[in-house]
């Protein structure tokens, strides 16, 4: 059960999340269309909006954004209307052209550059093509531009399978050596039970991923990605010493809030950090 006073350990979390240097934020699907399933500007906005306020404070930022699918299906649903692999391969070439689109407006209106990068999971079991990425990346990042990720799933038909966005935000954050992570969900967090139990209670901290807490995973998300995804991807960011924070994308500041150290969503500990530099 969750503990209703913050611990020194939890605390002391907390506050060093204010120093990080490079975060990766990933943003599901969920939290950026309007209940018909189209792109939501005014959350993209919001969105923007936050991650600035971050790079303002001098915090590198990467975004891994989930919705090409979705929005794809909302513009062209009726001539496919079926959940074919090669349907949704359709949706996701459709809709990653109005997602970045929104991005790279929306940034521009404020000043800001984007640049889109798709990958797959193959692009980490290659040694040259992750060294390649690595420094693209930081490229990217010298010149202030915010990079935005997501899966290639025109190609990559098990990533649509699995839609985790979750497990290459981690593997995003461990190969860049980042300092957070950062996944922004449609739930405040990991609870006791389903979240649309009242009786079911956040927890805001927890110190290892057990398998008690692997048993709380819920599925009932919606997403492709879902709570047990989540906990993947913290077992694989936490393992290399990074922290991760599981929050609301429609609390009001969150990324913000976070980085200030508030009690905000499910906070994971890592384990050494001095993994990050093995």
């Amino acid at each position: 059960m969750p503990s209703q006073s913050i611990s020194d350990l939890e605390s002391n979390l907390r506050t060093s999340l204010k120093n990080a240097q490079l975060a990766v934020v990933k943003i599901g699907s969920s939290s950026l269309s309007t209940e018909q399933g189209s792109l939501d500007l005014c959350k993209i906005g919001t969105l923007c909006d936050e991650l600035i306020a971050i790079r303002k404070r001098g915090i590198n930022v990467i975004l891994v954004s989930s919705g090409a699918i979705r929005a794809g299906k909302a513009i062209v649903r009726e001539q496919l209307k079926n959940g074919e692999i090669k349907n949704l391969q359709a949706f996701a070439a459709v809709g990653q052209v109005l997602l970045m689109e929104s991005y790279r407006d929306t940034m521009a209106e404020r000043g800001y550059n984007v640049a889109q990068i798709l990958l797959t999971w193959d692009d980490f079991r290659n040694k040259t093509r992750t060294k390649n990425l690595i420094n693209t990346f930081e490229t990217l990042l010298s010149l202030g531009v915010i990079p935005i990720i997501n899966e290639n799933d025109t190609i990559a038909v098990d990533e649509i399978k699995f839609g985790d966005n979750d497990t290459l935000s981690a593997l995003v954050a461990v190969n860049l050596k980042a300092d957070l992570l950062i996944l922004l969900s449609d739930i405040d967090g990991l609870y006791t039970g389903d979240p649309a139990c009242p009786s079911s209670e956040l927890i805001p901290f927890v110190e290892s991923i057990t398998l008690d807490i692997e048993r709380l995973a819920s599925k009932k998300h919606g997403g492709f990605g879902g709570m047990a995804t989540k906990l993947n991807a913290g077992k694989l960011a936490t393992e290399n010493g990074i922290p991760m924070v599981i929050a609301n994308g429609r609390a009001n500041m969150a990324l913000e809030r976070i980085i200030d150290g508030d009690r905000i969503g499910t906070v994971f500990l890592p384990r050494d950090q001095d993994a990050k530099n093995k």
